[in-house]
């Protein structure tokens, strides 16, 4: 019977066999006189396995040989040095010495799977060595088989890939963060405004800031959701580490759980390779996840598990991972009406609403328009290269008046618009632009005070007092249930006068 091995099946030639071998390897000091005197009859077997432990012994890389039934039979120089003494005496209890506990049930599974089935396989896992350290390794079994095909030796390898992967993850961390920097510029740099109602959301942005409580960011679209997350995570103590950013409405419903939590190579078809998820790129700093309200009813309860566990599992493995992250998150839809649909699982909605902030609309902090358009004028201005010194009181007038449905995003493109198209020192904004934008689901914004209390005291005796809900005053009055409860506060409305039994 002879064998054909090259490269790293050359350690793995069976001990004791008294049969001839062929044998090939890279190290051609070695492998043509082996050869020779093997074919010629010149080496017994005994002797060739003690060639083969010796080469293997040279090797720098880890390298190990199992008996067909997984059973270690040899272990080279550089992993005995590595890890030291073992006292193990199966092959399954030395990896669960000296593999890292989070790795460990992955690796074996693995194993098993490629003893069970004949195949090779590699996967990483995180090694201990004598000092108690660990690295990362590339973990490779090979099955080494006679000429009928029986299997009548394992060899296993294993590669220092620490070096590689920190600065795989490292380059993806810094990537992912430079996206997330470009997209915050994208919108504007500084949260603008004096108005009481901007205040307030601050102050209770610097009391939350400092804990690990998870943040519940509510209001309507446009009105700066994400720019509050990231003044929450800027004075938090995890300052220094990433701001992940997760958009759950941008994401298709058969991806948004690979994305947040990562998958193992072949998880599912497409998936070639191992990916990192956002969690793990948040790691000991602050995930916001925006339009959490678009979560799919199986994504709501891995989310749930890793806000009451800190831990989850990427997508078609068993290894547990330990999560440090902060979650922040935001929506502009009711929730509490969502959870009354069946949309919305009422225990995340408990786990998230730990501490509340609504970001108010931009007609409720009318007294911050002149800041913001000065502000966005002499941005545009500038990336354009105009000189713009004064703003029409016609115009500004007309901006403070316009109830902006699309809020500061709105604002902010009715500005960059008009400067493109300024051409004197003097800003001007054209009329049809804003007379054109209906509010049609805010049925209250043109109302005079008077009429807007009235309307409101209506629906609230109509509801018995209910705000939310689709039988609250707010589904009746065709606005969220934020944008009411800040009316009614506004107002003075006692809306408790209105519960019945």
């Amino acid at each position: 019977m002879n064998y054909l091995v090259s490269d790293v099946e050359t350690a793995s030639i069976p001990a004791g066999e008294t049969q001839q071998f062929g044998v090939t390897h890279s190290d051609q000091s070695v492998a043509p006189v082996l050869n020779a005197q093997i074919l010629n009859g010149m080496i017994e077997a005994p002797m060739i396995a003690r060639h083969i432990e010796q080469i293997m012994d040279a090797v720098p890389q880890h390298m190990f040989t199992l008996e067909p039934d997984a059973t270690l039979s040899f272990v080279n120089r550089a992993a005995r040095e590595y890890v030291g003494p073992i006292d193990a005496t199966t092959a399954s209890e030395r990896l669960r010495t000296i593999i890292h506990p989070e790795d460990v049930d992955a690796l074996v599974g693995t194993y098993r799977d490629a003893i069970a089935h004949g195949i090779s396989i590699e996967a990483d896992a995180r090694v201990r060595n004598k000092n108690g350290q660990y690295r990362w390794f590339l973990h490779q079994l090979i099955p080494l088989r006679d000429e009928d095909g029986e299997i009548v030796r394992w060899c296993g390898t294993r590669i220092d890939i620490e070096d590689h992967r920190g600065s795989k993850e490292q380059a993806q961390r810094e990537n992912l963060a430079l996206r997330e920097e470009i997209d915050a510029m994208a919108m504007f740099e500084e949260i603008v405004g004096t108005s009481p109602r901007l205040q307030a959301v601050l102050a209770r942005v610097t009391k939350v800031a400092r804990t690990d409580s998870t943040v519940l960011i509510t209001g309507e679209t446009g009105t700066g959701k994400e720019l509050i997350a990231r003044a929450i995570h800027k004075r938090s103590d995890r300052a220094n580490r990433p701001f992940v950013s997760v958009n759950c409405a941008a994401i298709p419903r058969d991806l948004i759980a690979s994305e947040l939590f990562g998958h193992e190579k072949g998880a599912f078809t497409g998936a070639l390779q191992r990916r990192i998820g956002r969690f793990e790129l948040a790691e000991g700093g602050t995930l916001f996840l925006d339009e959490i309200g678009e979560l799919p009813a199986e994504t709501q309860i891995a989310l749930l598990r890793v806000l009451q566990e800190k831990e989850f599992q990427r997508v078609g493995s068993n290894q547990t991972i330990r999560a440090n992250v902060r979650v922040v998150v935001a929506t502009h839809r009711d929730l509490p009406a969502a959870i009354d649909a069946g949309k919305f699982r009422a225990d995340l909605y408990y786990r998230i609403n730990v501490f509340p902030l609504e970001v108010p609309a931009l007609r409720d902090r009318q007294e911050d328009i002149r800041l913001l358009v000065e502000y966005f004028i002499d941005r545009y201005a500038h990336k354009t290269g105009k000189q713009i010194r004064n703003i029409e009181r016609k115009s500004m007038e007309r901006l403070q008046s316009y109830p902006w449905p699309g809020n500061i995003r709105e604002l902010q493109n009715v500005i960059e618009r008009s400067v493109i198209l300024c051409d004197s020192e003097s800003f001007s904004v054209d009329d049809s632009w804003l007379s054109t934008a209906q509010r049609s689901s805010r049925p209250l914004s043109r109302e005079m005070t008077s009429q807007e209390k009235e309307l409101i005291e209506s629906a609230l005796a109509d509801c018995k007092g209910r705000v939310s809900g689709p039988a609250g005053a707010a589904a009746k009055l065709g606005m969220p249930p934020s944008t009411l409860d800040s009316k009614i506060r506004a107002l003075k409305i006692d809306k408790h006068r209105f519960y019945t039994n």
